[in-house]
C-alpha cells in the first residue's frame, strides 16, 4: 500500500470517530406529571339460552273408602234431644220433661235427653245446629222463626181444654192508675223474652196498631218472672200468656166473658196443694172456677198474686205452642212420636209433665200444618220484625 493511500485511510478513520462522538445522546433530568385514567367495568347480562328438560313422573293415588258406621239416632251414644223454651220455671220443665221422656222411651224403645236452653233464640239455634236429632217444644213465633231459619217442621199444636189457641194478657198492679191501653204510653214494660209470641209479639202488634209507644222494655226471662216484675213494682205493666178460666157451667167465650170473670165469686184465688191447681170458690165441679193464666206459675211463692194484680186487656187469639222437629229428623219417627204424645196427654202421667199447672197446662195435642201459623207471620210482617231482630245474625 502506498503512503498516500494509507494517509487517506487515516483521515477517513479520524472523520468517522468524530462523527460517532457527535451522535451520542445527552442525558437530562425532566419533571414529569403522571395521569392515571380509572377504568370502570360494567357487567352486562347476556341472555344465554339454556335447554331444560322437564321430567313428569305420574303416580297413581288409590283412595280406599272405609265405611264409617253412623251412630244410631235414639241410642245411648246419640239420644234424641228434647228441647223446651224457658217459659216457666226450669226445675218444673226438667222434672216434668223427664216424665214425658220416660213415656216416649217406653213407647219407642229409644233414648231421649231433656234440656232447657237459656233463651228462645238458643233453643232455635240448637235445633238448627242438630237438624236430625232434635224435638222442640216451642211457641208460635219461635216456630215461625225456626222454620224460616233452617226449615224446622211442625208436628202438632197444643190443646188446652179443647182450645188450640190462647192469648196474651196485659197485667198491672191492682193499685195502679193504669186502666186502659192508652195509659201504657211511656210506661215500663216487663216481657218474658223478645222471642215470645204472647209475651212480646202479639202485645207489641196491638200497641203499634193503637199508636201506643211504651217506655223501657225489661226482658225478664220467663212468664212467671214477668208477672213478678209487676207484683214487685219493678215494671208498670207486664205481658204473658192467657188461657181462659174454666167455668162452673159452659165454656169461656173470647170477646164475651171478662178475662177475670171468676172475680164475680167474691173469693180469693187459692192453690190446691193436692192437685197443684188454682181455684176460686172450689173447682168448676163445685160451682167455682179454675184459673189458667200465667200468674198461676207463681201463686205457690206469692199467694196474693191475684189480689195484687189485674188484667186490663187481652190480645187477639194466638195459635197454640208447637211440637216441632229438626229439618232432617226422620219423618216416620216424628209421626210415631206425635202419636205417642197424643196418647201421653190423655194419660194420668201427663199431670206430672206438660199437662201440669206449673208446666204448660196442656190437655192434648192435635196435628196441624205450617199454614196454621200464618197469622203469626202476618203479625211479624206488620211490625217489620225480622229473623235477625230476634235471633241475631
Amino acid at each position: 500500500m502506498s503512503k498516500k493511500r494509507f494517509n487517506w485511510m487515516l483521515v477517513g478513520l479520524l472523520l468517522l470517530a468524530i462523527a460517532l462522538v457527535a451522535c451520542q445522546p445527552t442525558t437530562e433530568q425532566v419533571e414529569v406529571t403522571r395521569i392515571v385514567t380509572e377504568t370502570q367495568v360494567e357487567e352486562v347480562e347476556v341472555p344465554v339460552e339454556v335447554e331444560v328438560t322437564r321430567v313428569v313422573v305420574e303416580t297413581e293415588t288409590v283412595v280406599e273408602e272405609v265405611p264409617v258406621e253412623e251412630v244410631a239416632l235414639g241410642s245411648e251414644e246419640r239420644p234424641i234431644q228434647v228441647l223446651f223454651v224457658p217459659s216457666v220455671e226450669v226445675d218444673a220443665i226438667v222434672s216434668g220433661g223427664e216424665v214425658m221422656a220416660a213415656a216416649l222411651e217406653e213407647a219407642t224403645g229409644l233414648q231421649y235427653e231433656v234440656s232447657v236452653p237459656t233463651s228462645y233464640a238458643a233453643t232455635i239455634e240448637e235445633m238448627c245446629a242438630s237438624p236430625g236429632d232434635t224435638i222442640g217444644f216451642i211457641p208460635a213465633q219461635g216456630y215461625v222463626l225456626a222454620n224460616q231459619r233452617c226449615g224446622v217442621t211442625v208436628g202438632a199444636a197444643a190443646v188446652r181444654f179443647g182450645l188450640s189457641w190462647y192469648a196474651a194478657q196485659f197485667v198491672v198492679r191492682a193499685d195502679s192508675d193504669i186502666e186502659t191501653l192508652e195509659d201504657l204510653a211511656g210506661r215500663t214494660w216487663a216481657i218474658p223474652d223478645f222471642g215470645s209470641t204472647s209475651g212480646y209479639l202479639y202485645p207489641q202488634a196491638m200497641l203499634t196498631q193503637a199508636g201506643i209507644e211504651p217506655g223501657e222494655i225489661v226482658e225478664t226471662g220467663g212468664h212467671p218472672q214477668a208477672m213478678l216484675a209487676v207484683y214487685n213494682g219493678e215494671a208498670d205493666f207486664a205481658t204473658a200468656f192467657f188461657s181462659p178460666p174454666l167455668l162452673p157451667e159452659g165454656r169461656w167465650t173470647y170477646g164475651v166473658h171478662d178475662p177475670e170473670v171468676w172475680r164475680e165469686a167474691g173469693e180469693p184465688a187459692v192453690l190446691d196443694a193436692e192437685t197443684g191447681r188454682t181455684y176460686v170458690a172450689g173447682g168448676p165441679d163445685q160451682g167455682g172456677y179454675r184459673i189458667l193464666d200465667a200468674r198461676t206459675g207463681v201463686i205457690e211463692t206469692t199467694p196474693d198474686i191475684f189480689e195484687q194484680t189485674r188484667i186490663i186487656a187481652l190480645t187477639e187469639r194466638i195459635p197454640n205452642d208447637t211440637v216441632s222437629f229438626g229439618p232432617e229428623f226422620p219423618l216416620a219417627l216424628a209421626q210415631q212420636i206425635v202419636d205417642t204424645l197424643v196418647e201421653f196427654t190423655a194419660s194420668d202421667a201427663c199431670a206430672e209433665s206438660i199437662c201440669a199447672e206449673e208446666f204448660y197446662a196442656w190437655t192434648g195435642l192435635e196435628p196441624v200444618t205450617d199454614s196454621f201459623y200464618d197469622p203469626v207471620r202476618e203479625a211479624m210482617e206488620a211490625l217489620g220484625i225480622t229473623e235477625e231482630d230476634v235471633l241475631g245474625g
